[in-house]
């Protein structure tokens, strides 16, 4: 998605003066997060919270039900699959997600979104603040100040490139341990998806044992196949996750340019995300030991 340069207008049914906001989220079948938004305070929505996105999303699907939206223009964009697409474009919106409101809100259009999702909205929102996640409650909470709990998680630094986390983290086989750098991205379902270099520059084809193959759909539809394999150990930190289902694309050298943690690894960790967007703190969480979904 291009990104626009704008300024939000931020406003606070609840003064934003307190300490922390708590926003309910459901933890969707395919790993995705779905929280309660309305739209210009008209049309109630179901948007994902993705850590990889940068703007507001609305589905063609979705926009067939929503009468409060007026379009633009359209855009050219490029999409995850590396295709270029159009996409209109809604310069001005409200929105709001439990009592916090947004004014002179951008959307853009897209055909896809999270399963049982009308869209989806990034870390922009919540731009200079502490942004925890926790899945045992189901609640995503924005802090002023980093909350004390953070002391007994796992810290580790971030690089923050192009309003997108990346995360360090080790796949263990055997003896061999090959560290790489990940995006933290909730709106994938699956568990661990490995960019092009990372595969050939370790064999993981000749490593791993492949278990599946199957097609993914990019925003815009673009179909992309991948193979599947189960990894002994991921580690982040001290942090280890056992028989990890991990992916990585056939064909082309250098088409999947990024390593990638998914939904179906993040679940399993409670996070905090500082203002900065200088470190992330992880603890795992009763969900670590679930088997892995094939989605």
């Amino acid at each position: 998605m291009k990104k626009l340069l704008f300024l939000l207008t931020f406003v606070s049914l609840s003064t934003f003066a307190q300490q922390k906001t708590t926003i309910p989220f459901q933890l969707t079948d395919y790993n995705n997060l779905s929280i309660k938004a309305i739209l210009n305070q008209k049309d109630t929505v179901h948007l994902m919270f993705h850590t990889a996105a940068n703007a507001v999303t609305l589905t063609e699907e979705a926009l067939q039900k929503i009468t409060c939206l007026k379009f633009d223009r359209t855009d050219s964009v490029k999409s995850w699959g590396g295709n270029d697409n159009t996409s209109r474009f809604s310069k001005s919106n409200t929105l709001q997600i439990g009592d916090l409101k947004w004014n002179d809100v951008p959307i853009w259009e897209n055909k896809n979104s999270g399963q049982h999702t009308d869209g989806k909205f990034g870390l922009d929102l919540f731009e200079n603040r502490i942004i925890e996640i926790d899945f045992d409650k189901q609640v995503l909470i924005i802090h002023r100040v980093l909350p004390k709990k953070a002391k007994s998680y796992e810290k580790l630094k971030l690089t923050f490139e192009n309003d997108m986390m990346f995360v360090e983290a080790n796949s263990i086989n055997g003896k061999n341990s090959y560290a790489n750098k990940f995006l933290i991205h909730s709106g994938y379902a699956g568990a661990v998806l490995y960019d092009d270099k990372f595969v050939a520059d370790h064999k993981i084809a000749e490593q791993l044992k492949v278990t599946a193959e199957k097609q993914l759909k990019d925003s815009f539809g673009n179909i992309l196949k991948t193979k599947k394999a189960i990894l002994p150990t991921f580690a982040l930190g001290n942090i280890k996750l056992n028989n990890v289902s991990v992916g990585f694309f056939e064909g082309a050298i250098g088409r999947q340019k990024m390593s990638i943690i998914g939904g179906d690894v993040l679940k399993r960790l409670n996070i905090i995300i500082d203002a900065k967007r200088e470190f992330i703190y992880l603890k795992a969480n009763k969900l670590k030991n679930l088997e892995y979904t094939n989605v």
